[in-house]
């Protein structure tokens, strides 16, 4: 009986271990940049981002199959990661990262087409979303 305990013991740690591998080296990274000073618009693509996420993909957000993330591209601390995606002020960037390799997709042009239409964003930022999620 103590056998089968400690083996049982040691599939469940391999396949927690499994999973949680699983879940950090793939994900989906929603950057948000911006710079110190704002306009409406590029307010409202952080907004109806943040909408979205919270709206459709609350699961995922808790999970950490999506990880939303606010930048303000004027601040040192930031400088490198908007030098890695050429970020000089509002822009929005899919990061799809599988098995450690990384795929970014520049939303920046939708987002300030479509960024003040809350609904319409969020429909599209959805099915854009749920096509990557498909991949990992």
């Amino acid at each position: 009986m103590k056998i089968f305990c400690k083996v049982a013991l040691l599939f469940i740690f391999f396949i927690g271990t499994a999973q949680l591998s699983a879940q950090q080296t793939n994900y989906i990274q929603v950057i948000d940049f911006h710079s110190t000073n704002r306009c409406m618009t590029c307010n409202a693509i952080e907004n109806n981002t943040a909408y979205t996420l919270k709206t459709y993909f609350s699961k995922e957000l808790k999970d950490a199959t999506i990880i939303f993330s606010v930048v303000n591209v004027d601040l040192k601390e930031n400088e490198a990661l908007a030098e890695k995606f050429e970020a000089s002020g509002t822009s929005l960037f899919l990061n799809v990262v599988k098995e450690g390799k990384e795929s970014k997709i520049d939303l920046t042009n939708f987002a300030f087409m479509k960024g003040n239409k809350k609904e319409v964003f969020a429909k599209e930022l959805q099915a854009k979303l749920k096509k990557q999620l498909l991949t990992l």
